[in-house]
């Protein structure tokens, strides 16, 4: 099944602009019709949502493209796509750690006001 931009953006929840920017950046290649408009298949639908898990994870623009240009190559750059991945988990964690650290700032001090408002009187410390 094919879907012309805006169906394809619908399906992806992205802008048609969004849509462009990624083809002329190189992360997409949408097929063309016989008048060139652009005709995206179930399998770009994948491919487009992996994408924007990657750019969501914080990973750049040069990121993304090195990555898609190892897709593109094939097998033989599983090696390289693996490793970029793994750097980013890493990074993923780091940044789920340092928010969890201040989610529990923030937890202790809303139990700190609730305490306050009960009564309880003494000091908040970090």
């Amino acid at each position: 099944m094919t879907y012309s931009i805006g169906e394809f953006a619908n399906i992806v929840s992205v802008t048609t602009s969004t849509l462009r920017y990624y083809e002329k950046e190189g992360l997409l290649t949408p097929q063309r019709d016989e008048n060139n408009l652009r005709k995206f298949t179930d399998s770009d639908i994948g491919w487009v949502k992996f994408l924007l898990h990657l750019k969501n994870s914080g990973m750049s623009m040069t990121e993304l493209k090195q990555y898609t240009q190892w897709r593109e190559i094939g097998d033989e750059t599983l090696k390289e796509r693996k490793e970029l991945l793994e750097k980013r988990k890493q990074l993923v964690e780091e940044e789920m750690e340092s928010l969890q650290k201040n989610l529990d700032v923030l937890n202790r001090k809303i139990e700190f006001y609730e305490d306050r408002l009960k009564g309880h009187k003494y000091e908040f410390v970090l």
